[in-house]
């Protein structure tokens, strides 16, 4: 009987894609018709997954740094591997934000849109390098949580876990229960997720059904400049690495990483889909104790959509919109910014500061975030997808270089099941060779 049961089960990529399907029918629908009633049950629907999502974000991120850092202590060669992680991060922010230069210098997005500097507007909050270096450390303990803001709250877990690792066997109570949350919020988090293929619905459909397609064409170069930018980094410059660096078959990656992926576009949260891409990273051969260390690293810190396409197309736009000419300095900027300033993103939905940090470091005026605040969830989609992607790359990269990749794994890895998340690996990770 769960045989046959288990030989009819939807494959969770096929449920989101027909999420993606019923939502952009509801929202065509809701948009044609004029059903007002529609449109708020597909906002609310949306809406409330989100909110779900977010719920466990704080202390998801506290727990999942912490306890990432102190399982440091059972890898091997620690050190190496936690600096390679950050180097090859740091190289593939690099390369990203050369490729979204390459193409708004290409393209020149902000030009016949019909845009005027009127149109721009301050957001409410802007980011500064002042404002970045001196947000990192919170003053007091509580707001972080209660204000979300999750730069602090990975600056406290990461104090708080190089405290344990000093302390030893005295911090061991404080890390089992810090250890036993993280498992408790990430199987709440984990129902969150299987309720994705209904977020979608909502969340597609209300994207739908209240831009249309008339804002699009408003932006249609900046749109299309985004997603082939995400898609070059995503489906070239991802499998080059993997075939040269890894020496791994890049289809096989995709094969395991899509859960994650189409996750990440539906949700729009690289946190929130942090346990996911967890699983599927250890599914595909990454040593348990380094990916749970990589991964939530990179759900904060690993922007290639957010942090290096976006914003460098997005500089180009505004300052065409503003008739402002950008010079070789200001373009080395933009790479410095995206490659430093990546955590300003903190994987949260939109990358609104990230680009307010980019248009501050060039003198450009803030205005021009309001020129991009509407078309901002269209765009949010792709760029999730490609950060998560990276996300899960960086470790498999770093593993497959330091002989710690489980190719058999790796050359197993099927995304077409998706079940909770289960420990199936040994403690302790052999040394690199």
């Amino acid at each position: 009987m769960s045989s046959h049961t288990k030989s009819f089960k939807v494959p969770f990529w096929a449920q989101i894609i027909a999420g993606l399907v019923l939502g952009v029918l509801l929202g065509w629908l809701a948009r044609s018709q004029d059903l007002s009633w529609l449109v708020t049950t597909l906002e609310k629907v949306g809406d409330t997954f989100i909110g779900l999502l977010k719920l466990a974000v704080a202390p998801l991120v506290f727990f999942a740094i912490l306890v990432s850092i102190t399982n440091l202590r059972k890898v091997n060669n620690a050190a190496r591997l936690a600096s390679r992680t950050l180097l090859w991060f740091m190289a593939t922010s690099l390369i990203a934000v050369s490729i979204g230069l390459v193409i708004g210098l290409l393209t020149n997005p902000g030009a016949g849109t019909g845009l005027t500097p009127k149109d721009g507007a301050k957001p409410e909050d802007t980011g500064s390098w002042i404002d970045f270096l001196t947000g990192i450390v919170p003053t007091d303990v509580i707001t972080p949580f209660t204000e979300l803001n999750v730069l602090q709250i990975v600056f406290m877990a990461a104090v708080a876990g190089i405290a344990a690792l000093q302390l030893g066997e005295k911090a061991q109570p404080i890390l089992t229960l810090s250890e036993s949350v993280l498992s408790l919020l990430q199987k709440a988090l984990w129902w969150v997720i299987r309720l994705a293929p209904i977020g979608t619905v909502g969340l597609i459909g209300n994207a739908i059904a209240t831009y249309g397609w008339d804002l699009i064409g408003k932006y249609a170069t900046f749109t299309v400049d985004i997603y082939v930018g995400c898609a070059i980094v995503l489906f070239v410059v991802y499998p080059i690495l993997l075939a040269t660096v890894a020496k791994a078959n890049p289809i096989q990656f995709f094969k395991g990483a899509w859960p994650a992926i189409q996750l990440a576009f539906v949700s729009r949260s690289s946190v929130g889909t942090m346990p996911l891409t967890q699983k599927v990273t250890e599914r595909l051969g990454v040593p348990k104790e380094y990916a749970s260390f990589a991964v939530p690293f990179g759900a904060t810190t690993k922007m290639d959509g957010c942090a290096a396409i976006y914003p460098a197309i997005a500089a180009i736009f505004v300052a065409q919109i503003f008739g402002i000419q950008l010079g070789v300095g200001d373009y080395l900027l933009i790479a410095f910014v995206s490659v430093v300033g990546s955590a300003a993103t903190a994987g949260l939905t939109g990358a609104t500061v990230m680009l307010t940090l980019t248009l501050s470091t060039l003198g450009l005026p803030m205005e021009g975030v309001g020129l991009l605040l509407a078309i901002d969830p269209i765009l949010d989609m792709m760029r999730t997808a490609t950060n998560v992607a990276g996300q899960a790359l960086i470790p498999v990269l770093v593993s497959a270089r330091e002989n710690l990749l489980d190719r058999d794994a790796y050359a197993t890895a099927d995304g077409s099941s998706l079940d909770e998340p289960r420990d199936e690996r040994p403690e302790q990770v052999p040394a690199a060779a």
